[in-house]
């Protein structure tokens, strides 16, 4: 006998085992035995869900502490436990602490998406061996009698046994009105039902289910859809990984068998050129960088799934919306009514239309908006009552009086549309929704109307504009990132309801049901602002075709039906109020539903992402030294003059600390360029500058006859001096707070080096080392002024270039299209 307290999730992309069974068709007020449900749960028929979007919590702590660069690190700070020098132990605490700061902000973020994915797994009503009984979800089996009714959201693919409910499909469909459902008829999971009861047999479960299914497709995120930075940073890394096995095998050749340094002395040299070479302090910064931001986003109810993705969010040049939740509030609003017959009477009109609605249920926006504006009624007695179909898209009412429709001109006027089309199109293009409200003179059953209708009114609605929307989109338009509106609704009325929200662009509109080829689709992407008319799969098509056209694209959705065009863009906001799997699709999850948040976490993405690469450029001077000097001791046959201890220190003072200040530093600048090749052009002159010094005062000091421990002492120094010039050059324009962060960092420098002259090998020079000293010293500034000069005449040549190639593609492609 099996008994489960718990279901257990299966693990990312693990597919769950089943064994046949025999499909079982119980009555729908009798249900399952207990027997029959267990034997599905044994053979895996189980409305388990599939395997979280997110990692667990055992694979986060696996992947960030069983990385490549910690395993070096490990053997490091073994090697170094050998040697006896513990003192050389100061890198480890910023790797563990970088290690953990990565744990927790995943786990974190995972911890917030599953308590907003169980609000939305409650419990569901099973009939089994005659009772009702209220169970988790995730234990019903394939063919449970499950009880839904109004407000239920629907958690297994299932078919209608007995009852009639409507239902709202808008997450999976894109189609904001509600279908009714009879006996026979089938439920999709993800759907809602809005009004009504029903018993319904369960016949695709877990991962089998509609909803599941895409999920799963949400799931296939691939590993390299990375942001620049991360990208960048990953291709340093893997060329400093493959590097400095080789390099540091060589020096403890070189400093144990050629120069005679013994095992201690190897080892540390050794370790001090590895660590120097390793951007582990860039990770940190970036680390922390990005968990400031996410806890900061955080408190304005804006949740990161991926800390990286702030930074893709920042380097967005394309971003696509939907017209309601976004432009608009969801709240639809009667605006007029249009008399189209002259012999009606207005006041007749709204009393008959008024007890037309009260007949309706309040079953969506469009139905609350009527009901809130007609509220004069004549008291006249529904015969018979046709609800709305998202097929035929009308709904009627059988008074003594005749029969009346309510629905979309399209499809109520049918072959007569033409006649009104000018006058329904003028209020469209004003942003109107237009809905005909007339007389049948056939029978109403249900289905397509046959017979004429006699048109009486036009009701005008419309979704009020949000009032921070103009403001918003004002903000993109500013930051040259282009807004493109897709929606369902009619192309007319969204380019004006884009016009009043301020949206660049918004006369340029076309229906999308026009896009028959791949061809015209991108034409279109890059020519037109909204798009109406447009179905689920081509949201992910237009994706598609502007990333081809080398845009950069942010999209914005909350159904399943926008899961595969989130899960394609290059980065995805969801908004809360919609589909567990949108949520688990996107990278930003909006907590509030509140499209106005965007501007802040874009503006905190260019803060991150400027300001990282500005302190980047700190800790690219060291990687370039240690791997440019370990290349000379090497070709120049002494010994890397510099312990990790000593690597430590400077790296506090001149890169770690200074870097993660000025990392939370306010910079709402555009990102330009990028990224890797910004920190490296800026790194280079120091970089360069530290090797000719220390190499020289290296080789100088061998002909002099000063000591390793001299060297290390003044070589120390000379790298504190190039490291804080750059800081102050980096730091510019100098405000208050830099300035304090300078004159700090040094002061506690000097400070660590009285202080802690044993901890961080720091020694009295001798008299011949002090001269030497103050020679490279004064030298540094030229070095590195002439070096920084040379560095921008090379990226004025480059740029140069670029403009020339850019200026050149744009006459050829004047040229090609005329």
């Amino acid at each position: 006998m099996i008994r489960r307290q718990k279901p257990e999730k299966n693990p990312p992309d693990e597919k769950k085992i089943k064994f046949p069974i025999e499909p079982v068709k119980a009555d729908y007020l009798y249900g399952l035995t207990r027997e029959q449900a267990e034997e599905r749960a044994a053979a895996g028929w189980s409305n388990e869900e599939v395997g979280s979007v997110s990692l667990s919590t055992k694979d986060i702590v696996k992947k960030n502490v069983f990385t490549y660069f910690n395993l070096i690190f490990a053997v490091l700070g073994v090697l170094v436990c050998l040697s006896g020098s513990f003192r050389d132990l100061t890198f480890l605490p910023v790797v563990i602490l970088n290690t953990v700061i990565g744990i927790f902000q995943e786990i974190r973020a995972k911890n917030v998406l599953e308590k907003m994915n169980m609000l939305n797994a409650p419990k569901t009503d099973v009939v089994r061996e005659g009772k009702i009984r209220s169970i988790d979800s995730a234990l019903l089996v394939r063919d449970d009698i499950v009880i839904f009714k109004t407000g239920n959201q629907i958690c297994a693919d299932a078919v209608v046994c007995s009852g009639e409910v409507r239902v709202n499909e808008s997450l999976l469909t894109g189609e904001s009105e509600e279908i009714l459902k009879k006996e026979g008829d089938s439920l999709m999971s993800g759907s809602f039902i809005v009004s009504g009861k029903c018993y319904a047999r369960l016949e695709k479960v877990g991962d089998e289910s509609y909803i599941s299914k895409l999920t799963l497709k949400a799931k296939a995120m691939k590993d390299e859809e990375q942001s620049e930075m991360i990208r960048s940073l990953d291709k340093l890394v893997k060329g400093v990984g493959i590097a400095l096995i080789p390099i540091g095998i060589i020096l403890f050749i070189q400093g144990f068998f050629i120069s005679h340094e013994g095992f201690q002395g190897s080892i540390i040299s050794m370790v001090a050129a590895v660590i120097g070479m390793i951007p582990e302090g860039l990770y940190l910064l970036t680390t922390v960088a990005l968990a400031v931001s996410s806890i900061r986003l955080a408190m304005n109810k804006v949740l990161l799934h991926d800390m990286k993705s702030i930074e893709t969010l920042a380097r967005v040049n394309v971003l696509c919306v939907d017209k309601t939740g976004t432009i608009t509030e969801n709240a639809m609003s009667v605006q007029n009514i249009v008399l189209l017959d002259e012999e009606q009477d207005m006041d007749n009109v709204k009393g008959l239309l008024s007890d037309f609605v009260q007949a309706m249920g309040e079953d969506n926006s469009t139905m609350a908006a009527l009901k809130q504006y007609f509220t004069e009624y004549r008291g006249e007695k529904p015969l018979k009552i046709v609800s709305f179909s998202s097929a035929n898209k009308y709904s009627g009412v059988v008074f003594e009086s005749g029969n009346f429709v309510l629905g979309a001109p399209e499809f109520v006027l049918g072959n007569s549309y033409e006649n009104y089309r000018e006058k329904i199109e003028e209020y469209s293009s004003k942003g109107y929704r237009a809905l005909i409200f007339g007389k049948y003179e056939e029978e109403l059953n249900g289905k397509k109307l046959q017979g004429e209708v006699e048109p009486w009114a036009l009701i005008l609605l419309m979704n009020r504009i949000r009032e921070e929307a103009p403001e918003t989109f004002a903000y993109f338009n500013r930051q040259g990132v282009e807004v493109k509106v897709i929606s369902g609704d009619n192309p007319l009325t969204v380019s004006e309801t884009a016009r009043q929200a301020g949206i660049a662009g918004a006369e340029r509109y076309v229906d999308a049901r026009t896009l028959k080829t791949k061809e015209e689709l991108e034409e279109a992407a890059l020519n037109y602002t909204v798009f109406g008319r447009v179905l689920p799969e081509q949201k992910r098509q237009l994706v598609r075709a502007l990333q081809r056209k080398g845009k950069t694209v942010a999209m914005t959705g909350d159904g399943v039906n926008d899961v595969l065009a989130l899960k394609d863009a290059d980065c995805s906001v969801a908004m809360a109020s919609g589909s567990e799997a949108a949520m688990q699709a996107a990278q930003v999850v909006l907590l509030e539903s509140d499209f106005s948040k965007m501007p802040e976490v874009v503006a905190e993405g260019r803060r991150v992402v400027n300001n990282i690469q500005q302190s980047a450029s700190l800790f690219l001077v060291k990687n370039i030294f240690s791997f440019l000097l370990s290349l000379v001791s090497i070709i120049f046959v002494f010994t890397y003059p510099l312990g990790p201890s000593q690597i430590s220190l400077i790296s506090m003072f001149t890169i770690g600390i200074p870097g993660f200040f000025l990392s939370l530093q306010p910079n709402k600048n555009v990102i330009k360029g990028r990224f890797l090749q910004n920190v490296l052009l800026k790194a280079l002159p120091a970089g360069l500058t530290d090797v000719l010094v220390v190499a020289a005062l290296a080789i100088f000091s061998r002909t002099f006859g000063v000591g390793g421990e001299d060297l290390s002492t003044a070589a120390t120094m000379l790298l504190a001096i190039v490291g804080f010039m750059i800081l102050f050059k980096i730091c510019k324009p100098l405000n208050s707070l830099r300035l304090a962060i300078c004159i700090g960092c040094i002061v506690g420098f000097l400070a660590s080096c009285i202080l802690f002259p044993g901890l961080f090998g720091i020694s009295s020079m001798s008299t011949k080392c002090v001269m030497l000293f103050v020679v490279f010293s004064i030298a540094t500034e030229p070095i590195l002024r002439y070096l920084t000069k040379f560095n921008e005449f090379i990226q004025r040549l480059y740029g140069d270039r670029e403009q020339y190639k850019k200026k050149l593609k744009s006459v050829k492609d004047v040229l090609q299209r005329e």
